[in-house]
C-alpha cells in the first residue's frame, strides 16, 4: 500500500486524473490515502457486487472486503456523498451493509435496479456530489456474471453492461478526480468478454473527466 500511495502522490502533484487497473479492490484504499492529501475526503460512485466495508477478512484489516471502511476511518471519504450500487449476494458479516448505511452512505442494493434504466437515479447522484472531488470505483463483479465472469467473486443478479455504461456516463459534470476498474480475472474470462466489458468502461470513464470536449 504505502508504495501505491507513494506513487499516486506524485501522479496528483503533477496534475494528472489516474484511472487505475486493478487487480483486487485493496488498490482503491491507498489511491484514496494519496487523493485526500490533495482533496480532502471524496465523495464517491461505488459499483461493486460487495459493500467492502467489513472490519477484517480472513483476519486482516487490509483486503479487497475492507478498503472503504478504512479509507471512512481515515476521512478519506465523505460518507454522506457515497453512493454504493448493485450490491447483492454472501457477505463476510450481516453488518456491513448496516455499517455502511449507518456511516451515511447511500446503499441501492442490486434488486432496486432490475428491469429499469439507471439513468433518473443518476440524477440523484449528481444532486448528492454537487461540485466537489468525486472517485469512480467499479468493481466488474458489480455486473452480472452473463455480462462480466472473469472475476474471482461472481454473484448472480447483478447489473446489465448497459446499466454500467449509464452510471458511467451519469457521472458526466461531476468533478472526478480519479477512478478505477478492478476484479477482471483473465484467468476466469475465457472469452474475453469481461476483458472488453472492462476496456470499454474504463473508456467510458476517461470520457466524463472535467473537460472532455464531446462534438455533437
Amino acid at each position: 500500500c504505502e508504495d501505491i500511495r507513494d506513487y499516486y502522490r506524485k501522479l496528483i502533484s503533477n496534475g494528472c486524473i489516474p484511472l487505475t487497473m486493478g487487480g483486487d479492490h485493496t488498490i482503491s484504499y491507498p489511491i484514496l490515502q494519496a487523493m485526500k492529501e490533495r482533496y480532502g475526503p471524496l465523495g464517491m460512485v461505488h459499483i461493486d457486487a460487495h459493500s467492502d466495508t467489513s472490519d477484517t477478512m480472513l483476519g486482516e484489516k487490509i483486503a479487497h472486503g475492507t478498503p472503504f471502511r478504512r479509507a471512512v476511518e481515515e476521512g478519506c471519504l465523505d460518507p454522506h456523498r457515497v453512493i454504493q450500487i448493485g450490491l447483492r449476494g454472501s457477505t463476510y458479516s450481516v453488518e456491513d451493509y448496516d455499517w455502511a448505511r449507518n456511516q451515511g452512505f447511500r446503499v441501492v442494493m442490486a434488486e432496486e435496479c432490475w428491469h429499469k434504466s439507471l439513468a433518473p437515479l443518476m440524477s440523484e447522484v449528481r444532486d448528492m456530489m454537487g461540485d466537489r472531488p468525486v472517485y469512480i470505483s467499479f468493481d466488474i463483479d458489480g455486473l452480472d456474471p452473463a455480462f462480466a465472469p472473469g472475476t474471482g467473486t461472481p454473484e448472480i443478479g447483478g447489473l446489465t453492461s448497459i446499466q454500467g455504461l449509464e452510471i458511467v456516463r451519469g457521472c458526466r459534470g461531476l468533478n472526478v478526480v480519479g477512478g478505477d476498474l478492478v476484479e477482471v480475472s483473465p484467468s476466469y474470462d475465457l472469452n474475453g468478454t469481461t476483458a472488453l466489458t472492462g476496456a470499454n468502461l474504463l473508456f467510458e470513464m476517461l470520457c466524463v473527466l472535467p473537460g472532455v470536449k464531446y462534438l455533437r
